[in-house]
């Protein structure tokens, strides 16, 4: 039985209908805090509290695969290793979406991320950990709001983002839920190709025929501009470092294995902007 953590969200959403595809409903539980909200997935919905662990042991009980997907709770490190104990109890396997080049990046981002792969590889659980990249969807409210700024803000400089679709990294985690040999291994999961914000803006023009240009700004500058658009600081914080991380070339590597597991090309940029605004 293969149970699916965070299975109301966007990706985890994804995740149940990409495994739907591949076995039986009968196989499949959906583990989420408000399982009323996952009535729509036509699987088995258990309630999974990560704040409450005796709800997580419940969900997962007869799991042989587990998929944890990371939250975004300010506490989710500890939120995470009650799901990783509870895989363990079951005696299944897990496997987690973490960020990429999670040992070795400065990005804050990734401080919790690198903190759950330790805690993974010590806690003597069998694990599969898939670093993924950035999600294209991520863009979405930058892309729709372009052409009425005629801007693309940022602190990335000419830095490349290796981006796929949120259903690019389900259909690998749907992959490697229901394949073989995937155990212990550490996936580093991008898009095919890589594009700057420049590069973003210029699709953003080509396809609405407005000018848009990117901005390139100072980081606290950037940080100012997303909490006026509605960010929390901390978060809007994180974010700017990640444009920092970003012209380093944290986001860049383009390794092919998100292909390799899903068997079809990843999404480009353009596409998903031209899903949007065309």
């Amino acid at each position: 039985m293969i149970v699916v953590t965070g299975a109301t969200g966007q990706l985890g959403r994804l995740v149940v209908e990409e495994l739907r595809k591949r076995v039986p409903a009968e196989q499949i539980v959906a583990a989420a805090r408000t399982p009323e909200k996952g009535a729509d997935l036509g699987v088995e919905v258990r309630q999974a509290d990560y704040d409450r662990p005796e709800t997580v042991r419940s969900a997962l009980r007869g799991a042989t695969r587990v998929l944890l997907i990371s939250g975004l709770d300010p506490n989710r490190l500890q939120q995470h290793s009650t799901v990783v104990d509870a895989a363990k109890e079951a005696g299944a396997t897990l496997v987690y979406t973490s960020a990429p080049a999670a040992d070795t990046t400065e990005a804050l981002l990734a401080a919790d991320h690198r903190a759950t792969e330790e805690y993974i590889k010590a806690s003597g659980v069998t694990y599969t950990i898939l670093r993924n990249n950035w999600y294209n969807e991520v863009y979405e409210a930058t892309i729709t709001a372009a052409p009425q700024l005629g801007a693309v803000h940022g602190a990335a400089g000419d830095g490349r983002v290796a981006s796929a679709s949120r259903a690019d990294y389900a259909a690998a985690a749907a992959a490697v839920l229901t394949g073989e040999g995937h155990d212990g291994k550490v996936y580093e999961l991008s898009g095919d190709t890589t594009w700057s914000r420049a590069d973003l803006a210029a699709e953003i023009a080509a396809v609405t025929g407005k000018e848009v240009v990117y901005q390139d700004l100072p980081k606290d500058e950037y940080a100012r501009v997303l909490t006026g658009a509605g960010l929390p600081a901390p978060f809007a914080e994180i974010m700017a470092d990640v444009d920092v991380n970003i012209a380093r070339g944290w986001l860049s590597k383009t390794p092919g294995t998100l292909r390799d597991l899903t068997g079809r090309p990843t999404q480009p940029i353009g596409e998903y902007v031209r899903s949007l605004l065309a």
